[in-house]
């Protein structure tokens, strides 16, 4: 009997993630608080974003992820396009005030998380993977725990965990009744695909990776009998051939892993692969337009930060990059696990 992608679990397990997201929140304050100058700052005078990067060495994606979090935190606000100090802040985190807390938070500027996560936003690079390479994420050029046999399988395996509680979710949001052809780009162990496949069973999938990873999803395919329907190909999301007659592109916590330029390059790499009505479906986190929180989005967007080239990005910007691909925008979907899919259809 084929194992099933499509029963869903009995109990949500986001609690559990957001317990163990929770450890960046405190980093990242204790980074804000011992190690950057950003209470004493906008103390002194309100400012923007930009302003602030430049005055603590910080490029925009770093910068982005640390003040996103403050303010999920309830620590800054806006006002008149620039970034203020909350009166929570203001009475509690400016040095030298009557009840600042700060240096009681500063006991912990030398641990080894705050420490590496002042060196990372710092420095606007990922983690490192044992051979100097990163291990969630491969482009041309860059060593990746993703090209190596036992590496591959052990992060492909552990990122699956999360798949398997919400691929039932996603096959009941995406949209593909009248589907023929899906195309997974960065598809993992194609859990997502299968799980879709199961639900409508005259599609085929074609799950894009890297071959060492295409080798967990041929293992999976079989386990949930798909794998007649089923078609993996090995290549390089950012420029290897696809198949161009797609009804559905599937980017599934993909987008996350990559900055901004990269991000709309997927985006219109993946509307060139459809067909007339087909549809992008960007399944992700989402940050609120205003990027003050959620928090566990916001922290989150940390552990993104700290292991790719990403982070969490709002519906609004996903949004303009479907519009900026010639795609109307659908409403959103949410599923699981602080997930939600937004679609792009094509005229």
């Amino acid at each position: 009997m084929p194992r099933l992608a499509t029963t869903p679990p009995q109990h949500d397990p986001t609690p559990i993630f957001e317990l163990f997201r929770g450890s960046y929140g405190s980093e990242l304050l204790t980074a804000a608080i011992a190690h950057f100058d950003i209470f004493a700052r906008l103390e002194r005078s309100p400012e923007s974003l930009e302003s602030l990067a430049a005055a603590n060495g910080l490029q925009m994606r770093p910068a982005n992820v640390l003040v996103t979090a403050l303010r999920a935190m309830g620590l800054i606000g806006v006002a008149d396009g620039k970034l203020t100090l909350t009166a929570m802040a203001q009475e509690h985190l400016v040095p030298g005030g009557m009840y600042d807390v700060g240096d009681y938070v500063g006991l912990a500027a030398q641990s080894p998380g705050v420490l590496t996560m002042v060196r990372l936003l710092k420095s606007n690079q990922p983690l490192s993977f044992d051979d100097g390479g990163a291990a969630f994420i491969y482009r041309d050029g860059m060593a990746s725990a993703m090209e190596a046999t036992d590496s591959a399988r052990h992060f492909t395996l552990a990122l699956a965990g999360r798949a398997k509680n919400v691929a039932p979710a996603l096959a009941e949001a995406v949209d593909a009744v009248d589907a023929e052809l899906l195309v997974d780009i960065g598809g993992g162990t194609g859990i997502y695909s299968y799980a879709i496949l199961q639900k409508h069973p005259s599609l085929h999938a074609v799950v894009v990776d890297r071959p060492e990873v295409l080798k967990v999803a041929e293992e999976m395919a079989a386990e949930y009998g798909v794998a007649d329907r089923v078609t993996l190909q090995p290549g390089d999301m950012f420029d290897d051939s696809m198949p161009t007659d797609a009804d559905i592109v599937l980017l599934s916590n993909i987008l996350h892993d990559w900055d901004v330029p990269e991000c709309k390059k997927l985006v219109q790499r993946a509307a060139s692969l459809l067909r007339p009505g087909g549809q992008v479906a960007i399944h992700d986190v989402f940050l609120n337009d205003e990027q003050d929180g959620p928090l566990p989005i916001a922290l989150y967007s940390a552990a993104l930060f700290t292991l790719t080239e990403g982070r969490a990005y709002s519906e609004a910007e996903y949004a303009a990059w479907l519009v900026e691909a010639g795609l109307t925008v659908q409403p959103r979907v949410d599923t699981l696990i602080h997930c939600g899919v937004l679609a792009g259809k094509k005229a």
